[in-house]
């Protein structure tokens, strides 16, 4: 392992999550990263409100990893979909994804995406929050998106970067809360463990 400027993070950064979609923007970055699944489990605690679950979740997930490898940087996300102070998570089913999505058609929502990140044994965490309206939608949409399969595998039932855009009137705060990943408050938690975060993606083969 080797270090820059003395702190002991070896690159590239682990991302404790297999979304697709947090892949995709972290390459878009150019961030030096590899994938690393968590065995966390995601299960909402006792009277615990959905900005708490989303931020456990993110560290939970960082920290399995992180135990795993304690030489990286380990960032962990969780998303969670809130409406009327309900969480709604990925649908178990076709019928399932349906009810969710007529309990949003016309109202807003919040999506909460909880962001962790671990180093030497050291663990930052923050929510970030966006409100999405919905348009009203009727039974023919809801079936059509659901026959897509696009829902099966997001929470609140869409996806707002792809077919789910077509159901969504607006959002307050970052599209990309909403997709899974905050990144204009990844500089924060990096600075948080004394990484200058925009060196490192102007300099993507320096160790940390």
């Amino acid at each position: 392992m080797t270090t820059h400027h003395g702190f002991p993070f070896a690159t590239p950064v682990i991302l404790a999550s297999t979304s697709p979609r947090r892949r995709q923007i972290l390459d878009l970055l150019g961030l030096p990263f590899e994938i690393i699944a968590s065995q966390a489990q995601e299960v909402p605690g006792e009277g615990e409100n959905a900005a708490e679950y989303a931020e456990r979740a993110a560290r939970e997930k960082a920290e399995e990893v992180a135990h795993r490898y304690p030489d990286h940087l380990v960032l962990g996300a969780d998303t969670v979909v809130e409406i009327d102070g309900k969480i709604l998570g990925k649908p178990n089913s076709f019928q399932e994804a349906a009810a969710m999505l007529r309990s949003l058609g016309g109202r807003e929502h919040e999506v909460h995406t909880g962001l962790a990140l671990v180093g030497s044994g050291q663990t930052r965490t923050l929510v970030d929050t966006a409100t999405v309206r919905f348009l009203e939608i009727d039974d023919t949409t809801i079936n059509w998106y659901v026959a897509s399969g696009e829902p099966m595998d997001k929470a609140g039932a869409y996806a707002i970067q792809g077919l789910g855009s077509l159901l969504v009137k607006g959002v307050a705060g970052s599209p990309h809360t909403v997709i899974g990943l905050p990144i204009h408050r990844l500089p924060e938690l990096f600075t948080a463990h004394k990484v200058d975060f925009l060196a490192l993606l102007a300099n993507p083969e320096i160790s940390l």
